[in-house]
C-alpha cells in the first residue's frame, strides 16, 4: 500500500496550482434561488449565488493499493466507491496517485466540485450516459463544425485583427500537424470542413484508449474547440494559453466594457482548473500503468 502523504510526486504540484488557483470561499453561480441557507445576489442581475453543498471530511489517511482490476484508493481502511457503488479502480498508478492527492488535499470539508480527476474517473467507471467509444469520438469531432477558432466576426476591427493574430496560428499548426484543411469563416454557418479532415481526426482520436478519450472529450467541451484541445494534448500550447484563446472575444469585451466584479475571474479560474484536469487525465491515462517509485521520492 502506497501512502500519498509520504510520496507526493513533484509532477502534480504545478497541476495542483491550476486546480486550486481559484479565489477562496468564492460562491458558485446558481441559476435558481436556493432552498434555505444564505445566498448572494449579484447587483444588476436576477441570478443568485450560493455555496455548493460540502461534506465533513470523514477520513484521516489516503493511500493507494493495487487490486485485480487496477489501482484503488483507500480512505483509511475504506475502499473508495463510485456514485453507483462500484469499486473505484483506475488503470494506472500515476492516475491513482493524482486522484488520491485530490482526496488528501481536502481540509475539514470535502469540496467535491474541486475534484475534477475524481469526477472524470467516476464518469468512465459509471458511464451514466451509456456512451461507447465511437459515440465519444463522434461527439468530439462534431465540435470541429462549430469550433471556436473557426468562427470569425466582421466587426469591430479590433476584434477582427485580434482573432486573426491569435487564432490563425492555431489553425495553421493543426493543418500542418494533421495534414488537413480546416479554414475559417465569418458566415453563421461556419467553415465547410472537408470529410477527409473529419476522417483524419476520427482516426487520430480512435488511437486513444477509452479513458484518455474521455479526458480529451471533456477538454473539448470546456474549450468548445477541437483544435485548441489537440494543441493541449500534443503539448503545443499550455493550459493558460488554450483558455485565453477560447475566451478571446469575452476578454476583448471585458477590456472594452469592464468585468462584473469577481464573477468573470471566477469563471476564468474554473475553466483553467477543468481544462488542466482534463488534459492531465488524458495524459495519465495514456501513460504506462505503473510509476517508478524513485520518482515519488521528494
Amino acid at each position: 500500500m502506497l501512502s500519498v502523504a509520504r510520496c507526493l510526486p513533484r509532477m502534480w504540484r504545478s497541476c495542483q496550482r491550476l486546480f486550486y488557483a481559484r479565489p477562496p470561499q468564492t460562491p458558485r453561480l446558481c441559476l435558481t434561488p436556493p432552498v434555505g441557507g444564505p445566498s448572494l445576489s449579484l447587483p444588476g442581475t436576477a441570478r443568485t449565488y450560493t455555496p455548493p453543498t460540502e461534506r465533513k471530511r470523514f477520513y484521516q489517511n489516503v493511500s493507494i493499493s493495487q487490486g485485480e482490476g487496477g489501482f484503488e484508493i483507500n480512505l483509511d481502511h475504506r475502499k473508495l466507491k463510485t456514485p453507483q457503488a462500484k469499486l473505484f479502480t483506475v488503470p494506472s498508478e500515476a492516475l491513482a496517485i493524482a486522484v488520491a492527492t485530490e482526496w488528501d488535499s481536502q481540509q475539514d470539508t470535502i469540496k467535491s466540485y474541486t475534484m475534477h480527476l475524481t469526477t472524470l474517473c467516476n464518469t468512465v467507471l459509471d458511464n451514466p450516459s451509456q456512451r461507447n467509444k465511437d459515440q465519444l469520438i463522434r461527439a468530439a469531432v462534431k465540435f470541429l463544425e462549430t469550433d471556436t477558432v473557426c468562427y470569425r466576426v466582421e466587426e469591430p476591427a479590433g476584434l477582427v485583427e485580434l482573432q486573426k493574430n491569435e487564432w490563425d496560428p492555431m489553425i495553421e499548426w493543426a493543418e500542418k500537424r494533421y495534414n488537413v484543411e480546416i479554414g475559417s469563416s465569418t458566415s453563421i454557418m461556419g467553415p465547410s470542413i472537408p470529410a477527409r479532415t473529419k476522417d483524419t481526426f476520427t482516426s487520430h482520436l480512435a488511437s486513444h484508449n477509452m479513458w484518455a478519450l474521455q479526458g480529451i472529450e471533456y477538454v473539448i467541451t470546456q474549450l468548445k474547440s477541437l483544435i485548441l484541445s489537440m494543441g493541449l494534448i500534443d503539448r503545443h500550447i499550455p493550459v493558460e494559453k488554450a483558455v485565453q484563446l477560447s475566451r478571446l472575444e469575452e476578454e476583448y469585451q471585458i477590456q472594452q466594457w469592464g468585468n462584473v466584479e469577481w464573477a468573470h475571474d471566477y469563471d476564468l479560474y474554473e475553466l483553467r482548473a477543468r481544462t488542466a484536469a482534463g488534459t492531465l487525465f488524458a495524459h495519465l491515462c495514456s501513460e504506462s500503468s505503473t510509476v517508478k517509485h524513485k520518482l515519488l521520492q521528494d
